[in-house]
């Protein structure tokens, strides 16, 4: 009997996961179920763009994985229980139960609206295709004059305020954030973002916190109010709640807490890769959500899965950070390099440049997806033992 992988979700994490394990293990031993809500691969790095009024490529996954033996179930994912080993998904044709021997956990994250009132009926965000499209819709509908007011401090933050001022120029947008934005980057960095921020006309209320959502604006902690015709949600993002609801061991967040090699720290057939995941990385702190991690968790736990699988040295170094990247609109970008433990460094790169590499990185990432078995050799293996353990590799 062929050994049961199943991996939960396609973004960036699941889809690599699904593909690399493609090329590390032989077809006759094991069967391989990707399932994903949405049938087309979506580049969530990009969705900013596409709330601003750009179209991106449609990239259908069953055409991305034909031929790699890996099968693609469109279907949410209702439930999970890891103690039977089975997963309860919706889909076209109804209900249906899918057992595994190993799975593979990529569901990724939402938005988190921390409980403040007002987000879920007045607020727009960009943490999924279809709520980027509804933005798209509302920000057509808007008049010359009228205020954008993006909240959040963030990468996703600045990126969207920047991208929707950029493709508007005739709305007033504004930002406000419970920090400072950007105040994390390096001297250079900040004043070259500064100077975009007056380049393209965007109002900054810097530690002002937003603690009531309207339909005419928000209200901070202060009592004041800030007006916008159009809230837009930035202010961080939170995991499904499917995790937690199963008895996986889970962060207070509700990320599947793993080990070293991306397994479960509470069950070992059961891997976490991407912002569901609460990993260490280099020096121990807590990996971050985001695309800087998606791939590298994916390359980790793909490997381990294999390793296991066939009885070889199981992969277990840190993961570490290499830069941060932040579009500043089409033309213009802010490259942070950073320490593997995610400090900033003086080293960057704005302007052009920049948004020439964070475009060449976005692009990389969505065609190694699109082309999940292409730049990993081809080393299938047999497996030895369903779920036999091998020694961990040393760094």
């Amino acid at each position: 009997m062929k050994h049961r992988i199943v991996v939960l979700g396609a973004g960036y994490a699941g889809a690599t996961t699904a593909g690399r394990l493609a090329k590390r293990l032989h077809r006759d031993d094991v069967q391989i179920t990707l399932v994903n809500a949405d049938p087309d691969f979506v580049e969530r790095v990009r969705l900013h763009q596409l709330a601003a009024g750009q179209d991106l490529p449609v990239r259908p996954l069953r055409k991305m994985f034909a031929g790699t033996g890996v099968e693609v179930r469109i279907a949410w994912v209702d439930s999970l229980d890891v103690d039977r080993k089975t997963v309860a998904l919706i889909g076209d044709q109804g209900a249906e139960t899918l057992a595994y021997d190993t799975l593979v956990y990529a569901l990724g994250s939402t938005v988190a609206d921390y409980g403040v009132p007002g987000v879920v009926e007045h607020a727009h965000h960009v943490a999924s295709k279809q709520a980027a499209l509804r933005l798209r819709e509302r920000l057509s509908q808007l008049r010359t004059g009228e205020t954008v007011l993006v909240v959040g401090g963030g990468l996703t933050s600045i990126e969207a305020a920047t991208e929707i001022a950029e493709a508007r120029p005739d709305l007033k947008v504004a930002m406000a954030a419970r920090g400072g934005v950007g105040d994390w980057l390096d001297e250079k960095a900040q004043s070259h973002l500064r100077g975009a921020f007056e380049r393209l006309g965007i109002t900054v209320h810097e530690h002002t916190d937003v603690v009531r959502v309207t339909e005419d604006g928000v209200t901070t902690r202060s009592g004041a109010e800030i007006p916008a015709q159009l809230t837009v949600w930035t202010a961080g993002f939170a995991v499904h709640p499917i995790a937690a609801a199963s008895t996986l061991t889970v962060s207070e967040a509700g990320r599947i807490v793993v080990d070293a090699t991306q397994r479960s720290v509470s069950h070992p057939d059961v891997y976490a890769v991407g912002d569901a995941a609460h990993a260490a990385g280099v020096g121990g702190k807590t990996l971050r959500m985001g695309c800087a991690t998606a791939s590298p968790m994916a390359w980790l736990g793909a490997d381990a899965i294999a390793a296991r699988l066939t009885g070889r040295a199981v992969p277990d170094a840190p993961i570490g950070y290499n830069s941060q990247c932040i579009s500043l609109g089409r033309r213009d970008a802010i490259v942070q390099k950073v320490t593997k433990e995610d400090q900033p460094t003086s080293k960057v790169d704005v302007g052009r440049k920049a948004a020439r590499i964070k475009e060449l990185i976005c692009s990389g990432a969505a065609w190694s997806v699109r082309h999940p078995t292409l730049l990993v050799p081809s080393r299938r293996r047999r497996v030895v033992a369903t779920g036999a353990e091998a020694p961990v590799a040393t760094a």
